[in-house]
């Protein structure tokens, strides 16, 4: 099982004027919202917030629209864009699943509710900080 940084998820209010922030004042580059095929919403499920895209050229920003609804919507117990999150890519994701069994650790699984080519889970470290695992799977 192999995890690597991926990005982190910053949500606010006001999403152009975050990423003005990072990309104009801090000098990171854009990212085209197209490099990230959503998941369309639907009533129940998903997410439709506001989102955009910065990066370093390795680290991915993704700057989204706080919605504190999103957990409820999807039947979920954990809310990632209520605080925001890290995220972790791996090529393994059964593997991380079962050693968060293991220990105990409960998760919320989304799926590719969020986005069509990402498998995602969300869980909490023991301080309470949102952690994203994904992995990548076959383009629909």
């Amino acid at each position: 099982m192999q995890l690597e940084f991926h990005h982190i998820n910053v949500v606010g209010d006001d999403i152009d004027r975050l990423h003005n922030f990072y990309t104009n004042v801090l000098g990171l580059a854009d990212m085209p919202v197209e490099m990230f095929p959503r998941t369309e919403a639907r009533a129940g499920a998903g997410y439709d917030g506001d989102i955009k895209f910065a990066t370093d050229g390795g680290m991915q920003m993704h700057l989204a629209q706080r919605d504190l609804t999103v957990a409820f919507r999807n039947g979920q117990s954990l809310n990632p864009v209520a605080r925001g999150h890290i995220a972790f890519r791996t090529d393994d994701l059964a593997q991380v699943l079962a050693e968060l069994d293991t220990a105990g650790v409960p998760y919320a699984d989304y799926g590719t509710a969020f986005s069509a080519e990402w498998h995602q889970v969300f869980f909490q470290d023991p301080e309470g900080n949102v952690i994203e695992v994904h992995q990548q799977v076959a383009k629909a």
